[in-house]
């Protein structure tokens, strides 16, 4: 029992800060530069995309597991992981829509591109390609939602600083978060050594 809390705790650490899909694996750059000019926002897409990662996760193990598995079906897992995936997101923006139309239009267009976000569907594939339990799935999904979310709330806090900030003409908008963004990279590899295999 204490070997299994111990590789969650692992899984968990090492997703949402070590491998940090943003600032370590450079995913999902579309929608964390879209959505970080302001904190409200990136803190509505944050619950949404751990959400949608958690809940895929889970979908796409039992799918994986129970089905493509016994099935031999297992090349086709990004096809079906995508399909799966994407239904889920119609279906929450449909909800999204009904229950909170404000955050829903604030969203946009980022809430469409979630359905074939990379780092959506990198989850469901490190989850097969490890061979993860249920729980250890789950776990993936929550430290990455986390992790992203983590992003997205420091860059969007940086970010509205530096709209009221003097940054030389050529640097100003996009060049100056990039920048910004290379700069929390580098500090996140300060998180390299925290487990070690």
């Amino acid at each position: 029992m204490e070997k299994e809390l111990t590789k969650l705790f692992e899984i968990f650490i090492a997703s949402s800060l070590i491998n940090n899909f943003v600032f370590t694996r450079f995913l999902g750059l579309c929608i964390f530069f879209g959505v970080t000019k302001k904190v409200e926002t990136a803190v509505g897409m944050s619950i949404t995309f751990t959400a949608v990662m958690m809940i895929s996760a889970a979908l796409s193990w039992v799918i994986f597991n129970f089905i493509m598995v016994p099935l031999d079906l297992t090349f086709l897992k990004i096809v079906i992981f995508i399909g799966v995936i994407a239904a889920f997101v119609q279906s929450s923006d449909t909800i999204m829509r009904k229950v909170s139309p404000g955050l829903y239009y604030k969203l946009g267009v980022y809430l469409a591109l979630i359905s074939t976000n990379c780092i959506i569907l990198a989850v469901p594939l490190i989850n097969a390609g490890e061979h993860y339990t249920f729980l250890e799935g789950i776990t993936l999904g929550l430290g990455s939602g986390l992790g992203f979310a983590l992003a997205l709330v420091i860059m969007a806090s940086i970010r509205e600083k530096i709209e009221i900030a003097d940054v030389p003409l050529p640097f100003k908008g996009l060049p100056i978060s990039f920048v910004t963004t290379g700069l929390i990279a580098l500090a996140f590899t300060g998180f390299a050594g925290i487990i070690t295999s």
